[in-house]
């Protein structure tokens, strides 16, 4: 074109006036190749589907940077653990020695975790010569579920199952559920759990007063002397007669107490009025009913293994009879004895019926309880019927008792998490927290005069609750 003023002709056939631009150097930089649209599907995304562990299609996703330089080339980068390109690696990266071919190299980054949380170890580019790399990852990724498909509740670390699904390794005695030693271990060691014994349960014989007891014994045995030396001298048998009829009455009285003590004062308990804990004074001695929850440190019962529970309770009796062997040392013959007892009580909450408050009941720690929870025959085991119970073979062998030709009675008792109580005991108020501790002395239950039940004491923090085995507990 003939003009004076300058012009060009671009690329699509057009003329413009001026000069055509003079193109300028680029400055060199990482290339890499866009991604088309996923429509959605992660698979299709690339880096981001790496990031999250998941395959991605291989026919639309590039490694950036070079990746196919020489094993032996000088001062390469082989052991690069990187898929964002050479760049991103040396930035990053801090190399240790200048011999050739033989590169250490260590990175910090995010990236993917597998599905234990720990860094997977990935790498781009050849890795000859010698090359060490480590890489660690930061950020960690949520678990996935195990490989059965339940959704459960709780964290997934809390389960007999780890993130993977395999069966989870036990770290510690009380998740242990192949060694029975180890659990007893860990509550014999267990501060927290009281260790009761056959001493604190009710007994008309223990609770009533060694010196009132001694006076009416020596009362007695003055009176025979009297009433046989009377007899003796002037034939006259009436204060022999009336200290028979004297003695017959105490002894009735000792023997009806010593048989029906334990079930007068389940029945002093039952009609003992209940408290509200609303309306409780500091150091007011009460009597609370209503539902247990567990605290920090749950039992487990020994036979029947119920879990979540406050209290439990097993018990071994043998009978004796004319030849067998005896159970304890004070065994008699034609009587049932105690061969073993298991019995453990921790601290525990309970909710009161009248006002809705929660307690935290303090019977742990050592602390001084005594318990009216009944207990159910789970096991009879006699000659005959020995081979019918492996539990039972199984449960002796763990306490290394012997199960030879005896005649044996277990029973069990526990009161779970959701179970219907009633405590006494003291309430303590310390700044927002709401107890119930041991009184500082032992409780009288005083005289049941139309039950001729003497007056009997009460000591520690009293356990009441009813066979649990026959009751329906209340879901907590």
């Amino acid at each position: 074109m003939g003009s004076r003023f300058p012009s060009h002709q671009l690329s699509n056939g057009l003329y413009v006036s001026g000069r055509p631009e003079q193109p300028k150097e680029k400055t060199p930089t990482m290339s890499s190749v866009a991604m088309p649209y996923t429509g959605g599907d992660i698979k299709r995304s690339g880096e981001l589907g790496k990031m999250f562990d998941i395959p991605t299609d291989g026919s639309r996703s590039r490694k950036s940077g070079p990746i196919n330089s020489a094993p032996s080339r000088t001062g390469s980068f082989g052991g690069a653990a990187s898929h964002s390109g050479q760049l991103n690696s040396i930035n990053r990266g801090s190399v240790s020695g200048g011999v050739p071919g033989s590169v250490s190299l260590k990175k910090t980054n995010s990236g993917p975790l597998n599905k234990h949380g720990e860094p997977l170890k990935k790498s781009s580019g050849p890795q000859g010569g010698g090359t060490a790399v480590s890489r660690q990852n930061s950020g960690p990724l949520p678990p996935v579920l195990p490989t059965t498909g339940l959704i459960t509740s709780g964290p997934i670390t809390s389960g007999p199952l780890n993130s993977s699904g395999a069966p989870r390794k036990a770290s510690g005695p009380l998740e242990s559920m192949g060694s029975m030693k180890l659990h007893n271990a860990s509550l014999v060691n267990n501060q927290a759990v009281t260790h009761l014994s056959q001493d604190d349960e009710y007994s008309f014989r223990k609770s009533f007063p060694k010196p009132i007891l001694w006076a009416i014994i020596l009362l007695f045995v003055m009176g025979f002397i009297a009433g046989g030396f009377i007899l003796g001298a002037v034939r006259n048998p009436i204060l022999l007669v009336v200290v028979v009829i004297l003695f017959a009455a105490v002894a009735t009285v000792f023997t009806w107490n010593t048989c029906w003590g334990r079930r007068a004062i389940t029945g002093f308990i039952a009609s003992y009025p209940d408290a509200e804990l609303r309306t409780a004074k500091d150091g007011q001695f009460v009597k609370v009913s209503g539902v247990v929850t567990c605290g920090n440190v749950p039992l487990e019962s020994s036979f029947q293994r119920v879990p979540r529970c406050v209290y439990t309770s097993t018990s071994l009796f043998e009978y004796r009879g004319w030849d067998s062997k005896a159970a304890n040392p004070t065994h008699r013959r034609f009587t049932w004895g105690l061969r073993t007892l298991e019995r453990h009580v921790v601290d525990f909450y309970i909710s009161d019926f009248q006002s809705g408050l929660r307690a935290l009941v303090k019977t742990g720690y050592g602390a001084r309880v005594t318990p009216y929870v009944d207990e159910s025959v789970v096991v009879d085991i006699n000659p005959s019927n020995r081979d019918m119970s492996p539990e039972f073979v199984r449960w002796l062998g763990e306490r290394n008792l012997s199960s030879d030709d005896r005649v044996m009675r277990l029973k069990e008792g526990y009161i779970k998490e959701g179970s219907t109580v009633s405590v006494m005991g003291v309430v303590q108020r310390n700044e927002n927290v709401l107890m119930i501790v041991p009184p500082p002395e032992p409780f009288s239950t005083g005289c049941q005069w139309s039950k001729c039940i003497l007056p009997a004491s009460l000591e520690g923090i009293v356990l009441r609750c009813e066979d649990t085995s026959k009751v329906d507990v209340i879901p907590v």
